[in-house]
């Protein structure tokens, strides 16, 4: 676990967080081995290893909130929960008490072989989340390449995939962290499918513009 100004970050593999404050936050739930329970659910894209059922199903109660990618809200089904809310791209909502912008997350030159396109197209809408929570701000940036959208959005915190394949590789991950700006990274988005600790490690030696904090999974 990590804890920052009153925030405990703790990271249970891949893209999946709880971020605990005022409210518990759970990003991308996926093979989370503890206990755990939300108040607020974040879930970046349509994936299978970022929109899991079974882990939402674990998670989730009857008075948790679940904030997700337009493509997701169908399959949002199967198990309790209170609200589930939408959000496109560049929009902003205030959930929980919590303010949250979502930011476009798609792949530049990641292909896939079998349909020739990126496995994160820009058209699907598939995005990251910036928000606030305690008076910090976050950004996960969910599955993405370096792009655009996430110039100069200065968080106190960013969390950012480094393996490669899907996403970011190590390198580029460390030219993103220039335009993002933090001043705290965590690396993600290793460990489980593709990637390694070794990525993380790569990512760290890279960055000297602020801080690294590689989180042990939970």
């Amino acid at each position: 676990m990590f804890e920052y100004k009153g925030i405990k970050i703790k990271w249970f593999g891949h893209d999946s967080f709880s971020l605990v404050g005022k409210i518990k936050i759970i990003t991308d739930p996926y093979k989370i081995i503890t206990q755990e329970k939300a108040d607020l659910i974040l879930i970046s894209h349509n994936h299978f290893d970022h929109l899991s059922v079974a882990d939402l199903q674990n998670v989730s109660t009857d008075n948790t909130t679940i904030v997700a990618a337009k493509e997701c809200l169908d399959m949002l089904t199967g198990f309790t929960f209170k609200e589930k809310i939408g959000i496109l791209p560049g929009e902003e909502k205030t959930v929980r008490g919590i303010r949250i912008k979502a930011i476009r997350a798609y792949n530049l030159d990641k292909i896939n072989p079998e349909t020739k396109k990126p496995f994160h197209p820009k058209e699907d809408n598939k995005i990251g989340f910036l928000f606030e929570l305690n008076g910090i701000t976050i950004y996960h940036t969910g599955d993405t390449d370096l792009t655009p959208e996430m110039s100069d959005l200065k968080p106190d915190i960013a969390l950012v995939p480094v393996s490669g394949t899907y996403v970011m590789t190590a390198q580029e991950a460390a030219k993103a962290i220039e335009k993002i700006k933090p001043k705290i990274v965590i690396p993600m988005h290793y460990g489980t499918i593709v990637g390694s600790e070794k990525d993380a490690h790569n990512f760290k030696q890279l960055i000297k513009s602020c801080e690294v904090q590689i989180l042990t999974k939970e």
